[in-house]
């Protein structure tokens, strides 16, 4: 079975995808910590962070630093948390990172991740707003 990533890499299914090149996909979590929560993936398989080829480590963290740059004036956040899970609490078995945009007094304690929603369309716009940072 193939992971959703792969998926998305693939074009197969629908994504808020903020940042694409040939080693690296970032798109938005379909449901984020908070709004503007982003994902960045190798576009190769790659299981784990420690499968993660050497060559790829730049790449990767590059676009996540991206990521976290543009979420300030994206969506208005004050810094962010930039995670990756690796096997524990890894819900798609296909490396990424996390950056969750966040702000003095957003509630996040600790590892407790609350989730959220987009409504319909929300998604877009700020997949669109971190998109334009990020151009």
């Amino acid at each position: 079975m193939t992971d959703i990533v792969c998926q998305i890499v693939r074009d197969e299914i629908e994504a808020a995808v903020v940042l694409r090149d040939e080693q690296v996909v970032a798109f938005l979590d379909h449901h984020p910590v908070f709004k503007g929560h982003v994902l960045v993936s190798p576009v190769q398989h790659v299981d784990t962070l420690l499968e993660l080829p050497t060559a790829l480590m730049v790449p990767l963290m590059s676009a996540a630093q991206r990521v976290a740059r543009a979420l300030g004036e994206a969506v208005g956040a004050q810094g962010t948390f930039v995670a990756v899970n690796n096997v524990v609490s890894q819900s798609v078995p296909h490396l990424h990172v996390h950056v969750v945009p966040r702000s003095k007094g957003d509630g996040l304690r600790g590892f407790f991740w609350p989730r959220t929603r987009y409504a319909d369309g929300e998604m877009a716009a700020y997949a669109e707003l971190i998109r334009e940072r990020l151009a």
